[in-house]
């Protein structure tokens, strides 16, 4: 590194606040001096610090030099055995200490560092509905240092393989041999309706549900053709009069008109609580269920952090 006390070498010049400034100002100075100012200050000497950090005094001496070459201030004063550092050197520290940090926490291989750390999910608004507030719960008890993100799903496969994310959980099934996943849980199908509508006080067979329009509930990005040819299957002439891909919207509709509709039990148990809604029992469509499943890239068991989600995650459902 160049020594001199230029202006240009000086974090405190104006015009430093440009990022092609910073970007050179940063090129000019060897981080590991930074290590180095941090020992001196924590450890209270260069003595200690060279202890500490595995170097000679005279080496930590001349990082200090260095330091001060670049920066306006003396930064330690001799006191006794040791060195106090200026106003100027306190003022660094809780920058530099900060950013060290953030740094070891980003850098964190072993999973024990105690800094929050964040971790995305992938998920639909439906699924996410579902799963998110045990995956929540379960995190906060078992790794409270993480923070969860989640984002939508839109190629999962590639999301994942690219590592655009950290998990996916979601109903569709994804044969990447690069990933594994685990079933989280199995959710019947539910044919549901308002309370009080006219098909409760009938036998539910498959002509009488065909006199009532029904709704589509499409959950985002899945592939769910073999589960949709048999529900096909058991309402054959069935009439689709409104679609979405919202379960509030779906849920709120058919509790305001003579619409029924199918949506996992799960589903149904958390909407029931909002909109007056009733289960029409049908043996045939109970019959038929979605998995939910954790998706991960096999990559990502090297992580032992998200490992440890993982296991956290599948031992809660």
């Amino acid at each position: 590194m160049d020594n001199n006390n230029s202006p240009d070498k000086r974090l405190s010049d104006p015009g430093s606040e440009t990022k092609p400034q910073v970007f050179r100002t940063l090129r000019n100075i060897d981080l590991n001096l930074l290590t180095i100012f941090e020992a001196v200050y924590v450890h209270k000497g260069i003595v200690n610090a060279a202890k500490i950090l595995n170097l000679t005094p005279s080496a930590i001496s001349q990082s200090i030099q260095k330091l001060r070459s670049i920066f306006p201030d003396p930064l330690f004063i001799r006191k006794g055995q040791g060195v106090t550092p200026t106003a100027y050197a306190t003022h660094l520290h809780e920058y530099i200490s900060q950013g060290l940090e953030s740094i070891l926490g980003a850098l964190d291989l072993t999973g024990t560092y105690d800094k929050q750390r964040t971790i995305t999910i992938g998920t639909t608004p439906t699924v996410g509905a579902l799963v998110l507030p045990q995956i929540y719960q379960a995190v906060r008890t078992h790794a409270p240092h993480l923070m969860l993100r989640t984002i939508s799903v839109n190629d999962a496969e590639t999301q994942l393989g690219q590592f655009q994310t950290d998990l996916i959980v979601d109903s569709n099934a994804l044969n990447a041999r690069a990933l594994s996943h685990n079933v989280l849980f199995a959710d019947k199908l539910l044919l549901i309706c308002r309370k009080n509508h006219p098909a409760l006080s009938q036998a539910a067979t498959v002509d009488n549900l065909g006199n009532y329009e029904q709704t589509l509930l499409m959950l985002e990005g899945q592939n769910l053709n073999g589960l949709r040819q048999r529900i096909n299957d058991i309402f054959p002439e069935r009439l689709v009069h409104f679609s979405s891909y919202n379960l509030f919207t779906i849920a709120a509709l058919i509790g305001s008109s003579d619409l029924i509709g199918i949506i996992p039990e799960r589903l149904f148990n958390l909407v029931r609580h909002c909109w007056p809604l009733e289960q029409i029992p049908f043996a045939p469509l109970n019959a038929e269920c979605v998995e939910i499943s954790l998706y991960y890239n096999k990559l990502s068991l090297r992580d032992p952090v998200l490992e440890n989600l993982i296991n956290v995650i599948r031992q809660a459902f």
